[in-house]
Formats: structure tokens, C-alpha cells, sequence
């Protein structure tokens, strides 16, 4: 999860909400990816899904089985989607999201019996350090915004 941290703070640098991911596979880090909507002009360029692009680029296969995703911030409903399509053996996050998370904050996708695969799913992993980096990050934004037009 530190190597998702990490991840994190790139994003964070380049003015994006600052999520990161890890892709491990035997042990071994095989991806990582970083928050890039805004950047990219893309709204699927979140963090998981710039992880799982990597990965499966690196394994040669759309289907990443065997493989855990590291998360700062837990996953959304679209990233939650991939991550069963891809058939991900686990999904470890750190932080809840109370507004969007489908891993049991708002709904939680991965106990939904009718779906034909299921990923183990942890929450909670380093959750202090990865809510304390999303909260700087949007008080930092509130207080650029109250600043007037050209103000320091």
C-alpha cells in the first residue's frame, strides 16, 4: 500500500485527485497507475484502471487471475467492474468512500452472487494515511478557490 501512497502523490503533483494503485502478481509489482482524468481527458483514467491497463499489457492477457490490486481510495463502481472482469484474486484499499465506494461504502458490487466472479475484497489498509492525503488535498483546493484573481 506505501507503493499505492506513492502513486498517489504523482497524481497529486499533476492537480489530479490523488489515488493510486498497485498491481501485484507472486509477490512482485507488475503495475501501478495513478489518478489521470483530468490530464488525460479521460474519465476512465482513474487509478485502477491505469494499473490494470499496465498489467495487462505486461502479462500479455486481459484476464490478470492470481493478481492483487493495491488501492489508496476505495474503488468505485466502474473500477470495481474491471477489476471482476479482469479476475482479480483480491482488492486491498485503504480509505472508504462514503460518496462512491462499491466495495460496501455505498453498495458493495463484489457480494452480488449473480455475477460469475468474485474478487476477495480488504478495506482498511494504511485508511489513516490515504484519508489524511485526499483531506490536504481538497483543503489545499478550497483555499486556492477563496483566493481572489491574480492573489499570490
Amino acid at each position: 500500500m506505501a507503493l499505492a501512497l506513492d502513486q498517489a502523490r504523482l497524481a497529486w503533483a499533476q492537480g489530479e485527485v490523488p489515488v493510486g494503485a498497485v498491481v501485484v502478481k507472486d509477490g512482485e509489482v507488475i503495475a501501478t497507475g495513478y489518478n489521470q482524468p483530468i490530464g488525460r481527458h479521460d474519465p476512465t483514467a482513474h487509478a485502477e484502471i491505469v494499473a490494470l491497463r499496465a498489467a495487462a499489457e505486461k502479462l500479455g492477457n486481459y484476464r490478470l487471475p492470481g493478481c492483487e490490486l493495491y488501492v489508496t481510495l476505495e474503488p468505485c463502481i466502474m473500477c470495481s467492474g474491471a477489476m471482476m472482469h479482469a479476475r482479480l484474486a483480491r482488492v486491498v484499499y485503504a480509505a472508504p468512500d462514503p460518496k462512491t465506494g462499491a466495495c460496501g461504502s455505498v453498495l458493495n458490487l463484489f457480494e452480488q452472487e449473480k455475477l460469475n466472479h468474485h474478487t476477495e475484497v480488504a478495506g482498511g489498509v494504511m485508511a489513516q494515511e490515504a484519508s489524511s492525503m485526499l483531506k490536504a488535498f481538497f483543503a489545499e483546493r478550497r483555499a486556492a478557490s477563496r483566493k481572489p484573481p491574480g492573489a499570490p
